[in-house]
């Protein structure tokens, strides 16, 4: 008995060579298709952004303020499962792209959207619930606790000292007076930090003095009275006022959207209250049962 591999093929069709050229590249076409009628099969949701889309320009994918992620599948969990991801330490990174359905580039994401994609996430993967374990700062007991993670929401800032669209901002130092222009920075340029930081690790094993502070105002600052000049900054950073960098710090702290993962947590053993605990991110938010 013969086995039909491919019934839209007829021996007995006499076809010329540009028929069976045309033949070929529609048969490609519709072969190529099918994994994206697949993949239309899985729910998206819609995730608002804690930037609102204020720091992107306009036309940007995420200027309208929102992220379009699909629902956690087999393929997901196979990354996740990734021993080559994981030692690589960029196992969530991968597993955030794979289930962003909005064309945008990966590196021009805003830390602090990239917070809320990475919450999303967990919960679009297994859910609301986030059983973890407590530690108690007054008795130190530990607990466990179940998390809504929808609970959380944006953290509130005066969106009035921003203008939609420009992805800078101004901040006048109190000592120094010196206009800082100022970026948020995005998932490209905390690599790059990384990549800094990662390279002056020999030679602070020789001098003993590690340089993350400076390191982010440099790339956090993007012009100093006007001048953009990346030495420059660089100068101005290294010999800036601890004042003045105390107060750039705390500005940042206060005016950045953001997440705000922190819950109010009783201690079952002493009775201690908080309103303000930080949520805890263990290996099984993403991870469950391990």
């Amino acid at each position: 008995m013969t086995k039909v591999v491919n019934d839209s093929y007829v021996p007995s069709q006499k076809l010329s060579n540009d028929e069976l050229k045309a033949k070929f590249l529609n048969d490609a076409a519709m072969l190529s298709s099918a994994p994206q009628a697949v993949a239309s099969n899985v729910p998206t949701e819609i995730i608002q952004l804690p930037s609102k889309g204020y720091f992107y320009p306009e036309g940007h994918p995420l200027a309208s303020g929102t992220i379009e992620m699909k629902y956690m599948t087999a393929k997901e969990e196979d990354i996740l499962s990734s021993q080559s991801l994981i030692k690589q330490g960029v196992v969530i990174d991968k597993l955030l792209q794979s289930l962003i359905v909005t064309k945008v580039k990966y590196d021009e994401i805003l830390t602090m959207d990239k917070n809320a994609i990475f919450l999303a996430a967990r919960v679009l993967a297994y859910g609301k619930d986030y059983e973890v374990e407590v530690t108690c700062p007054s008795c130190g007991v530990k607990s466990t606790h179940n998390i809504d993670l929808q609970q959380f929401d944006a953290k509130q800032v005066d969106w009035s000292r921003f203008t939609k669209g420009e992805t800078t901002h101004k901040f006048t130092l109190p000592i120094g007076k010196q206009e800082l222009t100022l970026k948020f920075l995005t998932h490209g340029d905390e690599r790059m930090i990384e990549e800094h930081l990662k390279n002056a690790k020999k030679l602070s094993k020789i001098t003993g003095v590690e340089t993350d502070l400076t390191t982010r105002l440099k790339h956090v600052i993007v012009a100093v009275d006007g001048d953009d000049n990346k030495v420059n900054i660089g100068k101005f950073v290294d010999n800036m006022l601890s004042r003045d960098s105390l107060a750039l710090r705390n500005y940042l702290k206060e005016i950045t959207p953001d997440i705000d993962t922190t819950f109010i947590f009783t201690c079952p053993s002493c009775g201690h209250e908080q309103d303000n605990m930080n949520l805890p991110i263990g290996v099984n938010f993403f991870w469950p049962g391990v």
